[in-house]
């Protein structure tokens, strides 16, 4: 038959092999397994964690085998703890971010933890086995958002890891299951029929159950490839008059996976990860290095932070409705507001967890900050993450004006975090829960993650 862009799709998830990935898909992809760990320990510690925990304890619990952040007493079935630790990740909007926009590892990593403890004794995956699969989640996420020009802007519809992430996650558990072609093909028809979630519910607590669903359905949807489901097998092609994957965009121009031979270039290698330094949406990192940048000439300006020499705050930031919130009343809300980040940053000197505590976000002196807020949306400021600026300036009223901008905050992919700074943050976040020893071992295990027999002691 001829190849469509499904079928090659199914027939990359079967053929990858371990060798394929380079020392730099390695190396990179590790620092998210890490980052992403870290993040959903310290996500563990959230009240949208704890309901969706106590949700999956009294729904049922009938094969208890894989483990939750957080909490080691406690197991799951396998699909429900990826769907928990899923939430996890998401809780604070602290995972990482990719271009175009999703956040990958958080709707595949949780999907191969709990699977990997899932499998019998003797079919454990080994390490590298679970690195690859890893990859093959990101990989399809990547792919498929490079079908459609939308997908390169802010999100308006869909909010990408529930569409992408379900995908992933359905991908990865294939590869890691070993399954069929046939039957990865398949595992994206059902998946496919399980993804989407509205950006509506940006800054509320149903955010995280993106993340937490993109990982269990997307489990779910191989693992039902496995027991002999199938799918439409032209799901992700452009079919006239019957829409698969496509339904998801208003522009779609898939585009084949080619079947790697003797090399495949994955797009990791290609494209580094975004981590964040706070718990915020990604583009408030923008305004707050820029915000940070206009403090210190301000300290300089006046000798120290003095609100009361502000007239006016003037925000120029791309036109983004959810992201655009003047007075936000939640942490969820707060973490999605361009005027809530700038002002905190001008204010305190830094954001982090502590910021988006109710009593923070209450504050009288910050609610008289954003009220000097003016937001503009210059014509270059485009809403897209490789392209975005933020910039922050003081009018103050002496008449003098102080600017401090940002095009790349550090931790983008075109100013990756160190070494150094990525163990910090998670030694950070981790510490919320685990011993020190236990975090030194994770920390060693994901390093050595090529050399591990049974990926499950992960």
């Amino acid at each position: 038959p001829e190849e469509t862009v499904t079928s090659s799709f199914a027939s990359f998830i079967h053929a990858v092999r371990p060798e394929h990935l380079s020392k730099t898909v390695r190396h990179r992809s590790k620092r998210m397994i890490l980052d992403s760990i870290g993040v959903g320990l310290v996500g563990s510690t959230t009240h949208v964690f704890d309901i969706a925990l106590q949700y999956c304890r009294e729904l049922y619990s009938s094969v208890a085998v894989s483990s939750v952040y957080g909490k080691p007493g406690i197991k799951l079935s396998p699909t429900l703890a990826a769907f928990t630790n899923g939430v996890a990740t998401h809780s604070m909007d602290f995972d990482d971010t990719w271009h175009p926009a999703t956040h990958p590892s958080g709707a595949v990593l949780p999907a191969l933890l709990a699977a990997s403890q899932m499998l019998p004794p003797g079919t454990k995956p080994n390490g590298m086995d679970f690195l690859l699969a890893f990859n093959v989640g990101l990989e399809v996420q990547g792919r498929l958002m490079h079908f459609s020009t939308e997908a390169h802007n802010i999100p308006k519809r869909f909010h990408p890891p529930s569409v992408v992430g379900t995908m992933g996650s359905a991908a990865a558990t294939a590869k890691l299951l070993s399954l069929s072609t046939a039957q990865c093909a398949h595992a994206l028809g059902i998946a496919a029929s399980l993804a989407g979630a509205p950006m509506a519910n940006a800054a509320t607590q149903a955010k995280p159950l993106h993340i937490g669903n993109a990982t269990r359905l997307g489990f779910e949807a191989a693992l039902l490839a496995a027991r002999g489901m199938e799918a439409n097998p032209l799901i992700l092609d452009d079919i006239a008059g019957c829409s698969g994957f496509s339904a998801f965009y208003s522009i779609y121009q898939p585009k084949p996976l080619s079947t790697p031979s003797d090399h495949h270039e994955f797009l990791l290698e290609k494209q580094d990860i975004a981590f964040k330094r706070f718990p915020a949406h990604l583009g408030m990192h923008w305004v707050v290095d820029a915000a940070l940048s206009v403090r210190n000439l301000f300290i300089n300006y006046a000798g120290s932070f003095s609100p009361s020499l502000i007239r006016t705050i003037v925000l120029k930031i791309p036109v983004s409705k959810y992201i655009n919130r003047p007075f936000p009343s939640s942490e969820h809300q707060a973490r999605h507001s361009f005027q809530f980040n700038a002002c905190t940053a001008l204010l305190d000197g830094e954001v982090g967890l502590n910021s988006f505590a109710e009593s923070s976000i209450h504050r009288q002196e910050l609610r008289e900050l954003l009220d000097k807020v003016v937001v503009e949306h210059p014509e270059d400021n485009v809403a897209n993450f490789d392209k975005m600026y933020g910039e922050v300036a003081l009018l103050l009223h002496s008449g003098d004006v102080l600017t401090g901008k940002c095009d790349t905050f550090y931790g983008h992919w075109r100013k990756p975090l160190s070494k150094e700074s990525l163990l910090k943050k998670f030694r950070s976040n981790a510490s919320h829960v685990l011993p020190e020893e236990k975090i030194e071992t994770i920390i060693t295990m994901v390093d050595n993650l090529e050399n591990l027999s049974d990926s499950s002691q992960l």
